[in-house]
């Protein structure tokens, strides 16, 4: 029991490191894992490891475990995969794709066959294993590095298609390899078993997909039940398809979340998210227990010349020919396609499909005779792809950031905003900066405000902005400051506190409380909205009876602050743009404005004619 808790606890404690600490969970999950594994060996009687997931679990109940775990992690990445967006991506992110994984393919099973003595089919199962990246690990690096919009769309996407691509393509493979088991040649029996896998896969993933798209469509089930009923349907999809052929499941799962991923259904953000905290405990929990079954005679055994040299070929030479092959004649330059080049982390889904895959190989060929060269390459799976992860997502974490800083790759300073909120005041102002060419997104649960902002064609983001698919859905790369301008003050001021690790302490803004207007003995801090004139309530009341936005050309903040103090009774001040398409909201922070900046205001009072004749004979003035 002890250890049972232990394992989940240590896994929610990587986690939040990987959160504090700003990279990708895998890498605390394994190395924690490590650490009450193996290495705990040196320091334990008896040499006992400290934690010991073959303990917890054995035998049949340790693959059964891990198998449903890594079905529902698959079916989640499933759930990511919508073929419109595929279409609608740039030439450049299809060809880093479907290139990137060929030449990782090919290129990664003949190293594998070259310098480890791995067979042919092993080696392609090896190589397939290490195509995926995905969002968990190339998101944390972005986020820290902030790489240019281009660079950063590539990278993101490739991230998002290849997790459940990459891991089909290793579902194949591993399907064709155990179908030739135990003939060391590809035969047709080999073919026919593969065969046979692929339609029992596709047919259950199918059918199961046709039952629950009528479960959730037409009302069949309530609410409240919907997310534990699509988790049992997804459980039972990968057991009975298992059943009909053995190794099946994991292709049911993964076609069974393509599938309701590409059909319309109402609320499948929801069903994603509950899906999303299953997953993140499932992978806290596996990733320190798979962790811990490693043995120190695995690593010693990857930790010598030729793994690390397959490791140099892998990240050196294989991602570097992918990239530049799939950028010919694209719109990206030199540095960029270097540095596109030197990022490929390795995530979750290749330790758990190497993890589930590596349990069975070795368990269908340890007691047959003749295979022993093969069931030492399929002991080597799992210890070669954690040392391609752990190698990749150090070195690239670490030499992102400066090697991005030495080739000029860096984002400038964007000048989009991001609005908290998609209210009334929120959508006019985000309308107004539209106007401008600066971009917009306003962020919303309120499903309400969310369509009425669709209508204004004003672009939305459907969720909590302090959630990861935030970081995952909006493209940050154009987006500088946040203006938080809910109802609610303590979801403002907390999400700017949030938030302000990504954006800036100095570029996070929100509206005043109505305390904080009252109440004029006490200094209001920096960053409200409007100098902190006019809470929720009063900017609304304010836009409704006078929503024309009126501007004043200043030369200097000497000037605006004279003009502000002035008139400060009669305006409230929104927004100085500055340069082109440049714009910074009047918070009360200081502001350093070159010549010819434009401060837009709208008209307070309720005299609204009276209130611009005298702002207008002020100007002149």
């Amino acid at each position: 029991m002890i250890e049972i808790a232990g394992l989940l606890v240590l896994g929610i404690l990587a986690q939040w490191l990987a959160w504090r600490i700003r990279v990708p969970a895998i890498l605390p999950l394994i190395l924690i894992g490590l650490l009450v594994g193996p290495i705990s060996t040196f320091f334990t009687p008896n040499n006992e490891k400290f934690i010991d997931g073959d303990k917890i679990f054995q035998g049949d109940f340790l693959f059964d475990v891990i198998s449903i775990s890594v079905g529902l992690i698959l079916f989640e990445g499933g759930l990511t995969l919508k073929l419109s967006e595929v279409r609608t991506l740039g030439k450049t992110v299809r060809n880093i794709i479907l290139v990137g994984t060929v030449v990782t393919l090919l290129g990664g099973a003949l190293a594998a066959n070259l310098l480890m003595g791995m067979t042919l089919r092993f080696a392609l199962l090896f190589a397939a294993l290490i195509i995926v990246t995905g969002p968990t690990v190339i998101g944390p690096i972005l986020r820290n590095v902030k790489p240019n919009f281009r660079i950063n769309t590539i990278l993101k996407w490739e991230g998002i298609l290849i997790d459940p691509i990459g891991a089909l393509i290793a579902i194949l493979i591993y399907e064709f390899v155990v179908s030739g088991k135990p003939n060391k040649q590809f035969t047709m029996f080999a073919l026919n078993g593969f065969v046979l896998t692929i339609l029992a896969g596709v047919a259950v993933g199918v059918f199961f997909a046709f039952i629950l798209y009528n479960l959730l469509t037409k009302n069949w089930i309530p609410k409240y039940l919907r997310n534990v009923i699509v988790l049992a349907i997804v459980i039972l999809t990968f057991s009975i398809s298992d059943m009909i052929h053995a190794e099946s499941g994991l292709l049911a799962v993964t076609l069974l979340g393509m599938i309701l991923a590409n059909l319309k259904i109402d609320d499948l953000k929801e069903l994603l998210s509950f899906k999303e905290d299953v997953v993140l405990i499932l992978i806290s929990f596996l990733f320190v227990m798979l962790s811990s079954r490693i043995k120190v005679s695995d690593i010693t055994t990857v930790l010598n010349g030729s793994s690390f040299l397959l490791f140099a070929i892998v990240v050196f030479v294989l991602r570097p020919i992918a990239v530049f092959l799939s950028t010919i004649n694209s719109e990206l330059n030199l540095k960029e396609k270097i540095f596109i080049s030197a990022i490929c982390p390795r995530g979750i889904v290749s330790a758990a499909v190497a993890s589930i895959f590596t349990i069975r190989l070795t368990s269908l060929l340890e007691n047959e005779s003749g295979h022993m060269m093969e069931y030492f390459h399929a002991q080597l799976l799992l210890p070669l792809t954690f040392m391609i992860i752990v190698g990749t997502v150090v070195l690239q974490g670490i030499l992102a950031k400066p090697l991005a800083a030495y080739l000029g790759v860096l984002r400038q300073e964007p000048n989009g905003v991001i609005f908290l909120g998609a209210s009334e005041p929120a959508r006019f102002m985000a309308k107004f900066l539209k106007s401008l060419k600066i971009p917009v997104k306003l962020a919303d649960t309120s499903k309400s405000n969310i369509q009425e902002a669709r209508i204004q064609g004003l672009p939305v983001f459907e969720g909590s902005l302090a959630s990861d698919d935030a970081f995952e859905e909006i493209d940050l790369s154009q987006y500088g400051q946040l203006h938080a301008m809910t109802s609610n003050t303590e979801i403002n001021t907390m999400s700017c506190k949030i938030l302000s690790q990504e954006f800036g302490a100095e570029r996070v803004f929100r509206l005043a409380s109505n305390k904080e207007i009252m109440n004029s003995k006490t200094e209001k801090p920096k960053g409200l909205l409007f100098n902190g004139m006019a809470d929720y309530i009063n900017i609304t009341q304010y836009l409704r009876k006078n929503p024309a936005i009126h501007q004043f050309e200043v030369n200097s903040s000497e000037e605006l602050n004279v003009f502000l103090k002035d008139l400060g009774d009669s305006i409230i001040p929104m927004f100085v743009q500055f340069e082109k398409n440049k714009i910074l909201p009047i918070a009360r922070q200081s502001i350093s404005l070159p010549e010819s900046s434009v401060l837009f205001y709208i008209i307070k009072g309720d005299d609204h004619e009276t209130e611009t004749s005298n702002i207008k004979e002020h100007i002149q003035n």
